[in-house]
Parts: C-alpha cells; sequence; structure tokens
C-alpha cells in the first residue's frame, strides 16, 4: 500500500468521527476527530509490528492510529525511530534483530559468539536505559549442523549473556519459526527445542519468543503448548495460517480462545500483531477487528 492510500484509507476510518449537525452533516469547518476506542477488558496488553499497516505506511501516521485504537507496544522498531513510538505513548517492545543475529545467521554457531556478543551487550544497555522491555534473538539455520549441537551452542551463548540481561531487566526473546513454509532450515523450528534451551538456561531473562501461526504450522496444538511450556515464553506473536493474514474468520486458528488461555496464565507482557492485510482490505480496520479478537 502506497502512502497516499494508507493515508486515505485512515482518513476514511476517521471520517465518522467528524462533529455533526442536525440532519448528520458535518458542521462547517469542523476538524474531524478520531472516534475513541471502545472499551477493552484489557487483560492482554496488544502491540502491533509495522507490516499491519500495510507496505509503505508512515511511521508516524502507525503510531497515531495504533495509540488511538488502545494499542500498547511497537515491535521490531529501532532506536532512530523510538522518539516516535513515545511520543505517542507507545512502548518500543522488541528490539529489533541485528543484536541477536538474523534468522539466518545466529547464536547456534560459535564462531558467531564473539560478534554477536559484542552487539548485544550495548543493545542490553541501551534498552535498559530507554525501557525497552525485550531484545529478539534467533538459533540461526542448520547448514548441516545437528539440532543437538546447535542447542549446546546456542545454551553456552545465553549462559555467557543472562547475567547481563537479568541486571539491566531486559529480557532476550529467541523466535520460534517455522521451516516448512517460510524459513527453510532455520533450527528452532519445533517447541520441544527451545524448551530444552531454555531449561539449560534458566533465567527470568532469557525466553521463548512464541510466534503463534509459525507454531501452528510446525507443532500446532497451540493452547496445550502454552499451558504447559508458559514459564518459558517471554512474548507472543499472532498471525492468521494460512497466510500470515488477517486473525479472523478466513483462517485457521481460534484466536478469541487462544488469547483466553493466555489471559488464564496471568501473563503480563505483550502480544503483538505480525500479519500482512490481505490485498483490498483496510488495515485501520483489520487492525481494530483484530484487537477486539484478541482483547480476552
Amino acid at each position: 500500500m502506497e502512502r497516499r492510500e494508507f493515508i486515505a484509507a485512515v482518513t476514511a476510518s476517521l471520517v465518522a468521527g467528524a462533529t455533526a449537525v442536525p440532519g448528520g452533516q458535518a458542521a462547517p469547518g469542523a476538524q474531524a476527530t478520531p472516534p475513541a476506542p471502545p472499551p477493552r477488558k484489557g487483560r492482554i496488553k496488544q502491540g502491533v509490528t509495522r507490516g499491519v499497516f500495510g507496505r509503505g505506511a508512515v511511521l508516524d501516521d502507525a503510531c497515531r492510529e495504533a495509540a488511538r485504537l488502545g494499542i500498547k507496544g511497537f515491535d521490531l522498531i529501532g532506536p532512530p525511530d523510538w522518539p516516535t513510538l513515545k511520543k505517542y505513548g507507545l512502548v518500543p517492545s522488541m528490539y529489533p534483530g541485528g543484536p541477536g543475529g538474523s534468522i539466518p545467521v545466529a547464536l547456534n554457531r560459535k564462531e558467531n559468539h564473539e560478534k554477536l556478543s559484542g552487539l548485544l551487550h550495548p543493545a542490553i544497555d541501551e534498552a535498559a536505559a530507554n525501557a525497552v522491555p525485550n531484545i529478539i534473538c534467533f538459533s540461526g539455520n542448520r547448514n548441516g549442523m545437528a539440532d543437538a549441537e546447535g542447542a549446546d551452542n546456542c545454551v553456552t551463548f545465553l549462559n555467557a549473556i543472562k547475567s547481563h540481561a537479568e541486571d539491566k531487566q531486559v529480557t532476550i526473546c529467541m523466535e520460534y519459526l517455522n521451516s516448512k513454509v517460510n524459513h527453510k532450515d532455520y533450527m528452532f523450528d519445533h517447541i520441544a527445542w527451545g524448551v530444552d534451551v531454555m531449561k539449560r538456561v534458566n533465567s527470568p531473562r532469557v525466553k521463548i519468543l512464541y510466534d503463534i501461526y509459525h507454531a501452528q504450522i510446525m507443532d500446532g496444538d497451540i493452547v496445550r503448548n502454552i499451558r504447559e511450556h508458559f514459564q518459558w515464553i517471554g512474548h507472543f506473536h499472532t498471525g492468521g495460517n494460512p497466510g500470515r493474514h488477517e486473525i479472523d474468520d478466513t483462517q485457521e486458528l481460534n484466536y478469541r480462545f487462544v488469547m483466553q488461555a493466555i489471559a488464564e496464565l496471568g501473563y503480563t507482557g505483550f502480544v503483538s500483531h505480525e500479519y500482512s492485510p490481505s490485498q483490498g482490505n483496510d488495515p485501520i480496520a483489520t487492525l481494530e477487528k483484530a484487537i477486539a479478537i484478541c482483547d480476552a
């Protein structure tokens, strides 16, 4: 979606808030006032990623709409843009990739450890100084490596970094991704592998980023796995399967039930929406519907 299309969609979604006079006509010279979001239960603290606003969305516009709809966090936005988030009262809820490696090249290879340690230590300090609660990290791809060896290497790295994260109260979140559709050869592609790593590191500041879309593709059994492994999970992402589009009745997951289960566990972190609106759908209307579905 181009910038002009995004702005047009936002304008359309706000027109209902225009000041009106009898007969339903807007008062001359009146400015459109964004309608307040409906009352929410609020047990789930919801966040967003940039993609939910469509291609080409302007960050300032996205933040304004997110705040209006009651969103609390914005994932995967880097330090240069934190002031924009904070202007709208949004938490930079997940430090983006880089310090914790990339999807294919990350913690499972010892030859990456020195470089990543040099990046992650200052990122932890920067996150702590700016009230950023989480930093994303990745396992890396297999590239012929056995899963057990990769797990050992990840444990070694995370054990070396965890005391710094604990001291600064910043959580390192390793993302669970699918290797069937989107990220071929990614090592942390089953929940059991990640839980094994987390148990061996055993830190309140090293957790799993449980991406529900990816988990559905690889393991399914979403609610059972969340309940059984909840203590090792630090953050959630949403996305509809198939296609990583809307989380409504166009896909196979019952997100209302999933969110109720998460809320009942007493989860206090962020659940951030990470989907791409289907072509032709209004991003703001789609997001508002997703928020309502996840308002457990």
